[in-house]
């Protein structure tokens, strides 16, 4: 990695961690801005180095630095009953750079299916470990993981991409190895 890449890739989870402090408690989920950031970096770095951003964050978090929602921080909040979501975000974005790789598909188009696979593996592994852990079936954990989030979500990973888009054309370097 270039000195560039590492210092986007910091810049990267610092976007996270603040991301993650603007937080809304709407039930056993918060609403954050994870999403938006979760968006940008893909598109701005390349799946390769949003997949690094994304995993430096985790450790950090498990490590206890209170860079998840809230300010929280510590292997709780990655076993406990949103941390899902969480392992979701690095799981996704590893899709999200698959989804990169395929020249196949129009660059834009790609992009929004990379966004877009990236929140649909977050929402299905969140809401599998908040219904292990709270005891939900599947209609009560998508009306409270899923659904209040799917329009604001999908608002978030528009801007997103458009954020990542402006990004990577004012430093060409970023997301060359996609």
């Amino acid at each position: 990695m270039t000195a560039r890449q590492v210092t986007m890739c910091g810049l990267g989870v610092a976007l996270l961690a603040v991301a993650s402090s603007v937080t809304l408690a709407l039930g056993p989920v918060p609403f954050t801005l994870q999403t938006l950031a979760l968006a940008v970096l893909p598109v701005a770095l390349g799946g390769r180095d949003a997949t690094l951003v994304v995993a430096c964050y985790l450790v950090l978090g498990g490590l206890g630095l209170p860079v998840f929602s809230g300010f929280g921080g510590g292997p709780g909040h990655l076993l406990g009953p949103t941390g899902g979501f969480l392992w979701g975000f690095l799981v996704g974005t590893a899709v999200a750079w698959a989804v990169l790789r395929v020249t196949a598909i129009p660059e834009r188009a790609r992009e929004a299916l990379a966004v877009t696979s990236m929140l649909l593996v977050s929402y299905a592994l969140g809401t599998v470990q908040l219904m292990a852990l709270l005891g939900l079936d599947v209609p009560s954990a998508l009306a409270v993981a899923v659904l209040p989030f799917v329009v604001p979500d999908a608002l978030k990973l528009a801007v997103g991409v458009s954020v990542g888009r402006a990004v990577r054309r004012a430093v060409p370097t970023l997301g060359a190895a996609r």
